[in-house]
């Protein structure tokens, strides 16, 4: 099993920038494909980025493509998000989660954090 939290939201206006991070516990964060979710108030739960276990492969979907940018320290059990030239529409809660096997499709991640808040000001 595998612990997450995040932190590192927060509010900021648009067209600025902020890095969301993940600490992760528990065993063998390195052998997980993680990922970053958002859900805004009324929508559906998305997909914003992955990146396999090594970190050599990632998948963002074409609305962050170009803005946001995942990547890990396995040596500090820790993925990042950063995210540049923010927009209203960003606004959501952001999680982390965790599953076994890098994949592009949508799939079920069995680990999940708390979330975080980001809120985007115009």
């Amino acid at each position: 099993q595998v612990q997450l939290v995040e932190s590192g939201g927060g509010l900021v206006q648009a067209g600025g920038s902020l890095r969301l991070s993940c600490a992760a516990s528990g065993r063998s964060f390195s052998a997980y494909a993680m990922a970053w979710f958002r859900q805004a108030p009324g929508k559906e739960r998305e997909r914003v980025a992955v990146i396999s276990d090594s970190g050599r492969r990632t998948y963002y979907p074409d609305f962050v493509k170009g803005r946001f940018t995942i990547s890990r320290d396995n040596a500090k059990n820790t993925v990042y998000l950063q995210m540049n030239s923010l927009i209203p529409e960003d606004t959501a809660v952001y999680y982390c989660a965790a599953r076994l096997g890098f994949t592009s499709v949508p799939a079920s991640y069995p680990y999940w954090g708390q979330g975080t808040q980001v809120t985007v000001s115009s």
